[in-house]
């Protein structure tokens, strides 16, 4: 059994989601994919692929041998091209994944520069708010904006946001500005959840002392875009992201407050599967793009 080949076959079945899309992006006969992958596993002794009418499914051991299989065949091809003199920019296809407006602000421009600089790479750039598994969506890379659990990702931290109370200075001027969180009881808020009392955390810089307050939620919407739409009409205050809030802040439609009584910010990652040594294409990607998010996180800061 020729083991490479059966690895870049179990990959390309992976990524294509079928054995059949995968007999078509490597030429090869459809009983021969399937003839390898069963090779494949009885040479290893374990499933790797839970087969279903609709779809491909990796097993627990296909996951990891997967990944495995991937950065192999990655550093294979670096190895080739630089062997061949063809290593003087990286190549391949990269997926990543981010939140919805912070992909949108700050992750699209920095994957637009990379293109125009890297022409041999591909991006499929995913913008979810929705925690995307890794290792089952097969992404390269994410933008996490979270405190990370003890995990086998890789982390590289590229700055923070703050969650921020902000309201209009119309809406201000009518209930007076807040001096602690416990002048926003009962006053009109837009929320991102259902109608009804909405409860915010906050804590005492330098104090560590918590404390509750409910806003009474007047409008209930589903994006940050809306909320401060809607916070700058006047309807009520919100809390978002900093990032988030900073554009309407720098043109004085939205005033921030509270800000001793933030919760602590929040960390922001470039997170990767793989350890040891990554394809040429992962690292460029992420020597690029982790100091220019630095420094857009920084230029957003309120």
């Amino acid at each position: 059994m020729d083991r490479f080949e059966a690895m870049s076959i179990l990959v390309a079945a992976v990524e294509t989601g079928s054995l059949t899309a995968a007999s078509r992006k490597l030429n090869i006969p459809l009983p021969t994919v399937s003839r390898k992958l069963a090779e494949l596993e009885a040479h290893l002794g374990t499933r790797l692929l839970a087969r279903t009418t609709r779809h491909l499914a990796l097993t627990d051991a296909g996951s990891a041998y997967f990944q495995s299989c991937k950065r192999i065949l990655d550093e294979v091809g670096d190895a080739e091209r630089t062997a061949a003199g063809e290593q003087s920019a990286p190549r391949g296809d990269l997926v990543v994944t981010a939140p919805v407006v912070f992909g949108r602000l700050h992750v699209l421009p920095v994957v637009n520069d990379f293109l125009s600089l890297y022409p041999e790479i591909n991006v499929r750039l995913v913008l979810s708010d929705r925690n995307i598994d890794l290792l089952e969506n097969q992404v390269d890379l994410a933008v996490r904006i979270s405190r990370l659990p003890d995990s086998s990702m890789v982390a590289t931290k590229v700055g923070e946001v703050r969650r921020v109370v902000c309201g209009s200075p119309a809406f201000f001027g009518k209930y007076g500005l807040p001096a602690s969180p416990n002048d926003l009881a009962g006053k009109p808020g837009v929320s991102f959840d259902a109608l009804g009392p909405m409860t915010w955390a906050f804590t005492r810089s330098g104090k560590g002392r918590k404390q509750t307050v409910e806003v009474r939620t007047r409008l209930s919407v589903n994006t940050a875009e809306a909320a401060l739409d809607a916070a700058v009409a006047g309807v009520g205050v919100t809390r978002v992201l900093s990032y988030q809030a900073a554009g309407p802040v720098r043109e004085g439609l939205l005033q921030v407050v509270l800000a001793d009584f933030e919760p602590p910010a929040l960390p922001v990652y470039l997170l990767h599967q793989m350890q040891g040594t990554l394809p040429f294409k992962m690292r460029s990607f992420i020597d690029f793009a982790a100091p220019r998010l630095r420094r857009r996180l920084d230029e957003v800061s309120l």
